[in-house]
């Protein structure tokens, strides 16, 4: 049948289940957010005279927990018109709803018993053929079903979203052998293309596949950093990004998601594996044990392997917890030998060779973490999954881990590795020897530009389904890379499209950087008919210029170097405007500064839905010169025809910048203007993002792009806009919310967005804009303040308030 969804019901609306409702209401879904009626009021409402007949009582419970939703950090949201989407009730009053509905998801309290009693009421209501999903993370599926009717059955499997659902990339499709086929195809398609999740079927094992892997993991190293003698601190840095995986490292992981939650999950296990070699794994090491006796349970409770106190002076001051004395004392730094040798190593897959071969107890963690957990992968197939690919999709996405475990075992070597293992006695299974022996020596490997993965059946290697469609610039280094240099690399993304990628840190615009996207454009000018400019870096699609050569020159008082640096940036910012094909950005995570002027001036911006994009030079004391401010003033002008008051159009723009006010999502960066409805779109699977940025350049391109013209009709205000900024300036400095030297850029800010001293309102250039902005980011390279405020940030810190 041909399946839709405009409306879904979430039943439940606890910490997961709110957020799956806001997700849905992200993507433009209508929502139903139903749960309990409370036994009787409170005492506030005792006090107004309400009883449970009254709908402020009957809704109270859903209203509480959707509000802490609203109010979680990090935001649930991707802006506040979602939450007109969603709708509250209650399962007694509002079920009968739930028969025009498309999809209903459960999201109950972990009880069999309770899940049960809901889809009684369900199935009084449902219309035949809907939808029906548990979010369940540990109750077997078929267990859930039983009992029901046969449609019933054949619509209903397990979708395990993982915790915030808007931000972590992973959902669990869990079939019973009575789900229909067509459901679970469904499903697939509408989690990658729509909620932007890497969407992995899993058979009905306990805990599936990722929490199965990723909890046995974290089960394991903290029982070896028992044995050990490992601190908190210590396993936190060896298990964070120098492995690349999220910052917070086991056990402060740990505290984030609740050490009862990774217990419950333990205990649930202990009780049903029945052919895990393993099991006695998931035994509470001694150590959570104790945590858990003491219900330190983390975040939760205010203490669990971490804790907040403050000194005499009332600073904030971290304490970890002693493993071996159980009390609390200041966190201290990490210094390993390994740790060091690998600090010049950016490629990750690099620099898991080195990490292992370690001399020192960082590399004996490794080698003993790592063998361990890759020997209990290899024994999980084909128990939790036929296929290694969705082993390492599952631990990646639910995780957030950059490689998984057979790819970076690939990284080692998998014979290397092998040697590792069993010299400590913890041989891979079987199938990973013949493998081998059938002369294959990778568990993946890339072919005419498409990756495929080690499958054990055929012994033979297959493209891993789904990927058909992605562009993964890895995939391309080998055979379709036409120019490179220290800081980017351009490639053929076929169909007459080129691509270029940045690879410096944090994607900056170094010298390589600005001489590899000239390059590009030239390329793509002469052979190609459009040009993509995008990543698959985890870390920022372009973090801004590359503070350090301008501090250089600042520091010498070179200004004229800093004068032809500025005008050849804005020129390279210009040609994505006005090149001879289409151009067209890629954008995702961080786009600041200058990463965000390049998106302003593309034809067209494809963005992630987790793009943070600002205009954020004012916090180093400077404003933005690469075509950004000029940008903001073309911009308000093409507003003003809205009929809007154009002062409060251009004072939005301004305070933008003033406040160096970052997006926290693609959809707050239309609401800021540095995204345009009329052209620009957002793209929820990151993995699509490249592919989707090329579909668009082609799009162009056969529409019969043309060659824009420079703008001469920017409508600025002059004298009036720069008399409304100033106002409100001295006010800022005379209630002291501003220092002096940041009422100074203000002020420069304000002059050149306003186009300058002009007695009233008049028609500018693209270039008169420009020059403006170039002027006056030059006097501000020449202010003491400003150089200070660069050094803190170069230097690792924050820049002062100065």
């Amino acid at each position: 049948m041909n399946r839709s969804i405009k409306k879904v019901v979430v039943l439940g609306a606890g910490i997961m289940g709110s957020r799956i409702a806001l997700h849905f209401a992200n993507i433009g879904v209508e929502v139903l957010l139903l749960d309990m009626v409370p036994k009787e009021p409170n005492d506030a409402e005792k006090a107004k005279g309400l009883d449970t007949t009254h709908p402020a009582v009957r809704n109270r419970i859903v209203g509480e927990l959707f509000q802490a939703a609203v109010k979680a950090s990090p935001s649930p949201i991707y802006s506040q018109k979602s939450l007109s989407r969603v709708k509250l009730g209650n399962f007694d009053d509002d079920m009968p709803k739930i028969a025009t509905y498309d999809w209903i998801i459960e999201v109950v309290v972990e009880r069999l018993d309770i899940k049960k009693m809901i889809y009684e009421k369900v199935e009084k209501f449902r219309k035949a053929g809907t939808l029906v999903t548990s979010n369940t993370s540990g109750i077997p599926i078929h267990l859930m079903a039983e009992g029901r009717s046969e449609d019933f059955q054949k619509y209903f499997c397990g979708t395990h979203f993982f915790n915030p659902p808007r931000y972590l990339r992973l959902l669990e499709i869990i079939p019973t052998d009575k789900t229909d086929k067509s459901v679970l195809d469904f499903l697939m398609h509408y989690g990658d293309l729509y909620l932007g999740k890497t969407t992995v079927l899993c058979k009905d094992s306990p805990a599936f596949i990722a929490n199965r892997l990723g909890i046995y993991a974290m089960v394991q190293t903290i029982r070896v950093a028992e044995e050990m003698g490992l601190t908190v601190e210590e396993v936190d840095k060896l298990t964070s990004t120098v492995v690349g995986r999220p910052k917070s490292g086991t056990f402060r992981l740990s505290d984030v998601v609740g050490l009862d939650t990774t217990v419950n999950v333990c205990n649930n296990l202990i009780n049903v594996l029945e052919t895990d070699e393993s099991k006695d794994a998931f035994i509470l090491p001694p150590t959570m044990a104790k945590l858990m006796e003491n219900k330190w349970l983390g975040d939760k409770t205010g203490q669990g392997f971490y804790k907040k106190s403050k000194d005499a002076a009332g600073k904030t001051l971290i304490l970890a917890l002693d493993l071996k004395s159980f009390e609390y004392k200041p966190s201290e730094k990490v210094k390993f030998a390994t740790l060091e040798s690998t600090k010049s190593i950016d490629d990750l897959k690099k620099r898991f060779s080195v990490l292992l071969a370690g001399k020192d107890k960082a590399g004996e963690f490794y080698r003993k973490t790592f063998a361990d957990g890759f020997r209990y992968a290899t024994n999980r197939i084909p128990e939790i999954s036929d296929e290694l690919y969705r082993i390492d999709a599952a631990i990646c996405a639910g995780f957030g881990w950059q490689m998984g475990m057979f790819e970076t075992w690939d990284a080692i070597g998998v014979r290397p590795m092998i040697k590792i293992m069993e010299d400590l006695n913890l041989k891979p299974a079987a199938w990973v020897y013949e493998m081998l022996e059938s002369g294959n020596e990778t568990f993946y490997k890339v072919e005419s530009g498409k990756r495929k993965y080690y499958d054990i059946p055929s012994k033979s290697y297959k493209v891993i389904p789904g990927t058909e469609s992605f562009i993964i610039l890895d995939n391309l280094r080998q055979t379709n890379v036409i120019w490179k240099n220290a800081g980017s690399t351009i490639f053929d993304l076929g169909d007459g499209i080129a691509g270029i990628e940045f690879h410096s840190k944090m994607n900056t615009f170094g010298a390589e950087v600005v001489e590899g996207l000239n390059k590009a454009y030239g390329i793509a000018e002469k052979d190609f008919r459009g040009l993509v400019v995008g990543n698959d870096s985890n870390e920022a699609f372009s973090a801004g210029a590359n503070l350090a050569l301008l501090f250089m020159f600042a520091i010498e008082q070179e200004y004229d170097e800093i004068n032809m640096m500025i005008a050849q940036f804005q020129q390279l910012m210009m040609r994505a405007r006005y090149s001879s094909v289409p151009v067209v950005t890629a954008a995702h995570s961080l786009a600041l500064g200058g990463g965000c002027e390049l998106n302003l001036h593309a034809d067209r911006v494809v963005a992630h839905a987790e793009t943070y994009m600002g205009l954020v030079e004012l916090g180093v004391g400077l404003i933005p010169a690469g075509g950004g401010t000029k940008e903001m003033a073309l911009r308000c002008s093409d507003a003003y025809k809205t009929g809007d008051p154009e002062l409060n159009i251009l004072q939005n723009a301004f305070m933008n910048i003033a406040q160096a006010k970052v997006s926290t999502s693609a959809q707050e960066a239309f609401d800021m203007g540095y995204l345009k409805t009329d052209k620009d779109r957002i793209v929820l699977n990151r993995s699509r993002l490249i592919a989707e940025a090329k579909e668009e350049a082609i799009k162009l391109a056969e529409e019969g792009y043309t060659q824009p013209k420079q703008r001469t009709d920017i409508k600025v205000q002059g004298k009036a806009g720069i008399a409304l900024f100033k106002a409100g300036i001295t006010g800022m400095l005379m209630g002291k919310y501003i220092t002096e030297h940041d009422a100074k850029i203000a002020d420069k800010l304000a002059y050149v967005i306003s186009g300058g001293d002009l007695s009233y309102p008049q028609l500018v250039t693209e270039q008169y804009l420009l020059d403006l902005e170039r002027e006056a980011f030059l006097s501000l390279c020449g202010e003491k303040k400003t150089m200070e405020r660069m050094q803190g940030l170069l230097s690792g810190g924050k820049p002062p308030r100065n």
